[in-house]
Parts: C-alpha cells; structure tokens; sequence
C-alpha cells in the first residue's frame, strides 16, 4: 500500500528535522504505540505498537532504522515489525523544503506492506485504515511541532 501527502509546518526546517529524528518526539505521535527505546539518536528504534482494523488487533515488535538522512532536506526510515502471525515492512521518506512566511513544506511516502493472519482477516480495512493512521500520524507531528512552548 502506498500513501503520500504534504503537510505545512509553522515551524522551520530545523526544528521539523529535529522532531522527525528524535525518537522521543516520534513516539509521541505513533498510532497505538505502548513503548519506544532508541539504541542511539537517529538510529535504530525498537517499538511496541497495537494496531487494530476493525474487530482484529494485534500487537507489533518493530525495528525502524533510518537508513537515510540529510540534515533540513530529507530522512528515509525503514521499519519491519512482527506479530504473532503476522509482519509489516514499511518504508518512508520525508522531505523538506521551505514554505512560505517561514514555514516548512513537510511531503511524505509510505509504502507499507502487511502480511499473515491480520492481512488474511482484516484485508478489506487494511487500505483505509493504514491510510487514516499515517494521516494522523503526520497531522500529529504537525500539531506537536506548532504546539506554544
């Protein structure tokens, strides 16, 4: 499943890129997430994630890496996670330009792949809900990012 969008930050280039590099920041705003650690900045993330569709959940062990970064321009994260039963790999780019009045033009992609039981279950909610969980996560960091301090 492939997804893209374009969201606009109140916020510079630099105080996005931060955000979406912390661990700690992110987590905040994961869909269903119960526990994060972080090895390293900007490395490696291990998470605990329950994500439903429908009647069926399940609880999700996932390892996401960036795998590329350029400071204020773009990160790549990819992600691959377990089930009982089941797995998710997904892959993501952000990139960053500048918007208008100081602003930040935050466009994205995920392309997320679900396998096993949960895609056998819940196939017909598997687009719509992974649609609306991605959107939501990004309008999240948006609001964290423009949140008065």
């Amino acid at each position: 499943m492939y997804f893209e969008g374009t969201v606009n930050i109140h916020a510079d280039r630099e105080k996005v890129f931060k955000f979406l590099t912390d661990a700690d920041f992110v987590a905040q705003c994961a869909p269903g997430g119960k526990k994060w650690s972080s090895s390293s900045p900007m490395k490696i993330i291990q998470a605990v994630a329950v994500v439903g569709f429908g009647s069926v959940a399940a609880e999700f062990r996932t390892d996401v890496e960036f795998i590329e970064l350029i400071p204020l321009e773009r990160a790549k994260v990819k992600a691959h996670g377990n089930a009982p039963g089941s797995a998710v790999d997904a892959l993501s780019e952000m990139i960053l330009t500048d918007g208008e009045n100081g602003t930040t033009d935050l466009k994205w992609t995920a392309d997320i792949a679900v396998v096993g039981t949960i895609a056998s279950v819940a196939a017909r909610l598997m687009g719509p809900v992974t649609k609306k969980l991605t959107g939501m996560f990004f309008e999240c960091v948006k609001g964290k990012i423009e949140e008065p301090k």
